[in-house]
This record gives structure tokens, sequence and C-alpha cells, in this order.
């Protein structure tokens, strides 16, 4: 299985992850709320179809990695869940005001991946990894975890960073990525980095 190539989608300093094998999409993370438009100029400027981006992953259910997420479901995408993340769906509307445009995001019709199966989802789609169950940044976040060493962490909250976050369960998530084969992180903000064990 080759490598896939990764393309970053981002705006507003929020990195948005597309993840090809040939036409065999995934993006990880979701856009901003009200600003689905941004997301797909910029689809359309890396020459991406949208029709081939056929699934979504959000790495926790915070506005700026999954705002957009219905706008996508709505225009063709299926939203990749694990069960760890289900009840924090709805816990958007809190973080969202009128003005922000958010589309509230559907449960029923989503694609529901428990971990243990992430491996053979993700092979059905030509991408050897899986999917990892991190918190530390929330409870509900969880890191895609390529065979090639790309980890795609959302906002996992880097050891040198942790403030309120509890420390060993920070640890234990990174510990999990490393164990797993991790050497290059793909953040939810900033540039690709070198996964270093530093704790």
């Amino acid at each position: 299985m080759a490598d896939p190539t990764i393309v970053n989608v981002g705006y507003r300093s929020t990195n948005f992850w597309v993840i090809s094998a040939g036409r065999s999409r995934l993006l990880v993370d979701l856009g901003w709320p009200g600003m689905v438009g941004t997301l797909l100029s910029n689809l359309q400027r890396m020459d991406i179809p949208l029709a081939e981006v056929r699934y979504g992953l959000a790495t926790h259910y915070h506005i700026d990695h999954a705002g957009a997420a219905q706008d996508l479901k709505l225009r063709g995408m299926q939203l990749i869940v694990t069960p760890e993340q289900v009840d924090f769906i709805g816990q958007m509307t809190q973080w969202t005001k009128p003005t922000d445009n958010y589309t509230e995001i559907t449960t029923h019709d989503n694609v529901l991946v428990p971990l243990e199966e992430s491996r053979t989802f993700l092979a059905e789609l030509g991408m050897a990894g899986e999917i990892v169950h991190t918190p530390g940044h929330s409870s509900d976040s969880v890191t895609l975890v390529l065979d090639n060493g790309a980890a795609f962490t959302g906002d996992l909250t880097h050891p040198s960073l942790i403030a309120t976050e509890d420390e060993e369960v920070v640890h234990r998530s990174w510990d999990a990525l490393i164990a797993r084969g991790a050497t290059t992180v793909y953040g939810g903000h900033g540039n690709p980095r070198p996964l270093v064990r530093i704790w």
C-alpha cells in the first residue's frame, strides 16, 4: 500500500488535512462554522474535487475543528465518528452564536467506527493506519496515525505546554502514538514537526 499524499486546505490559522490514496480521500478536521465556502475554495485551489472527499474525521468536537461538518455532509461527505466522540457532537451548539451560522450536526447518519475496527475501515480507503483515542486537550480527542509515521493530532497538548490539562493523561496519549510508530505531528495549528519524546 503506497504512502498517501497529504495536503493542507486550512484557513484562519487552523489546519484541515486532506489525505489521499489515489482518488480516495479523507479530510481530517472539518472547518470553521459558517465558512464552508472558504474550505471549498481551498479544495478547488489545490485541485481536490469535493466529490472525491468521501469521508471526514474531526479530531475533536470544537468549533474550529468540526464547525463545517454538517455543511460538508450536505454536500456528500460521510462523517466518521468514534464511540468516544458521540456524546460530544451535540455540545457544539454551546460554543456557537447565531452569527456563526453553524449548521447543527445530525447524528443518525454518521459512520460509527470503533477504534479496534479503524484499521480495517481505513484499509478499505487504501490507507494503512488506525484511529487512536488521545484525550488530553479534550476527552473526545482522537488521532489518526498512519503506518508511515504521520499523526494527525488536532489540538493534543504538547507536554511542554500543559496548563490545566491532566499531565498523566496527556503523556499517555503521546506514548500511545509513539508506540504505534508516530514520527511526524500534523497538528491542528502550525507546521508539521517531528515527534520528539521530551518527558
